[in-house]
């Protein structure tokens, strides 16, 4: 028997030699095994939230509204972009390494010979440290798809689909079908299943009706009505009315807040919610690196936009923002991402790309990125004005970036999560 580690970083770099995540194991059957001998359970209701974008924001304002409310609130969120602690949260907190580990301690002392992927392992891990907080309400997002998810061997009081888009196409199919399948996977037979993406795949709807699930669709269920001030929900029961905007920045948080007070009107018996700690609650939401506008001067935007749809909702905010004489991006991006979506999205505003390598194996170089740019540019009729820059790694990117731009210029960080961590770390150590 080996000794286990004592602290999260010796943990984590175990887990991480223990199983590649390349080798995904389809299928479920490894973690409910582990989950049953661990009797991991809620006692509490517990709202699970899938979709290609929006994931994120839509945990983050359920958790900003409900601690509003008084609840104990927890939350699986991910990715994180400078600790692993971020992925847990507890009463809006992070959770401390030694709850952390002694969660890793239970997972792994039941565990046996059954082999779990780092992802499985500490997906289990973070929900038995959460189902032990004696919580009001879990919020758990899930990481890919749904159905195979890890998070899915929890049954969820109210699931929710924020939008369907074609990203992990190895694992998850190539249409909006194949992937509104793989999302509605997470939901349960007589339990509220809110899907807000405007235009729903069918194969969602019929999976919902063929487990008798009940489902919540935009437009027919719930919906939204707004001018520039303010904007209303009108619900199946309920109305909110003359709601502020979410202080989460862009055009689709309006459909992540709405499927929010779907949620919350489901649960409106068990986690009643007043109307100002809606309103508190959305104008005081914040999460790191959506669209998020960095203060001082050039202005800095961080932005996980790494798929076309979330970058074509990236580059309508960029448009938004008034003018700006010169655009910087620093992009990396995975190689296995639609990379030419992605810049098709964004080339409407970038003037000067620095392009970055990332540390992963699965990461496009900066090389490849720039023979995708230098395409694209062909076609534009101004192309001799922009620049094409090459980097080892985010940081050096962003250095040059700062060190060229202007006060009245902008510099847009955005791709993968690797991408704006790289960043945030740099900017973090040059502040100290």
């Amino acid at each position: 028997m080996h000794k286990l580690p004592t602290t999260l970083p010796d943990w984590l770099a175990m887990l991480e030699t223990r199983h590649s995540e390349t080798q995904i194991n389809m299928g479920l059957d490894r973690v409910q095994a582990v989950k049953a001998r661990m009797q991991l359970a809620f006692t509490c209701p517990v709202i699970m939230v899938a979709g290609t974008n929006g994931k994120g924001s839509t945990c983050a304002m359920l958790e900003s509204v409900l601690l509003r409310a008084g609840y104990k609130v927890g939350l699986y969120i991910k990715p994180h972009f400078l600790d692993f602690n971020e992925r847990a949260r507890v009463l809006g907190e992070m959770a401390s390494d030694e709850q952390i580990v002694a969660s890793f301690n239970a997972v792994e002392a039941v565990r046996g010979d059954t082999p779990l992927t780092y992802f499985e392992f500490t997906t289990l891990a973070i929900l038995h440290l959460l189902s032990q907080a004696k919580l009001d309400v879990a919020i758990l997002e899930v990481g890919l798809g749904g159905r195979l998810d890890a998070v899915n061997v929890i049954d969820a009081d109210v699931a929710i689909v924020t939008s369907v888009d074609i990203d992990h196409t190895d694992y998850l199919g190539d249409t909006r079908e194949a992937i509104g399948f793989e999302k509605a996977g997470i939901f349960r037979p007589g339990k509220a299943a809110i899907c807000s993406d405007p235009v729903p795949p069918q194969s969602l709807i019929d999976h919902a009706e063929a487990i008798g699930a009940d489902l919540w669709l935009m437009g027919r269920d719930f919906n939204y009505s707004g001018d520039k001030q303010q904007w209303n929900y009108g619900g199946r029961e309920q109305r909110r009315n003359s709601l502020a905007y979410p202080s989460l920045r862009g055009a689709n948080q309006i459909l992540n807040a709405t499927a929010v007070l779907a949620a919350l009107e489901v649960l409106k018996l068990k986690l009643p919610v007043g109307a100002q700690e809606v309103r508190t609650g959305l104008v005081t939401v914040e999460l790191p690196g959506r669209f998020q506008v960095l203060p001082g001067r050039p202005s800095v935007i961080l932005d996980v936009a790494h798929n076309p749809h979330a970058a074509s909702a990236l580059n309508q905010n960029l448009g938004n923002m008034g003018f700006h004489p010169y655009t910087y991006a620093v992009f990396g991006s995975m190689l296995d991402k639609d990379i030419d979506g992605v810049l098709a999205a964004m080339s409407e505003h970038v003037d000067h790309w620095c392009l970055t390598g990332l540390p992963s194996p699965r990461a496009a170089t900066a090389s490849e990125l720039a023979a995708k740019v230098q395409i694209m540019l062909e076609d534009k009729p101004d192309s001799s004005e922009h620049t094409v820059s090459i980097f080892d790694d985010p940081a050096q990117a962003f250095a040059n970036a700062m060190s060229r731009a202007g006060e009245n210029d902008r510099i847009v960080v955005f791709g993968s999560f690797l991408t704006v961590a790289g960043v945030m770390k740099a900017r973090k150590s040059s502040l100290h």
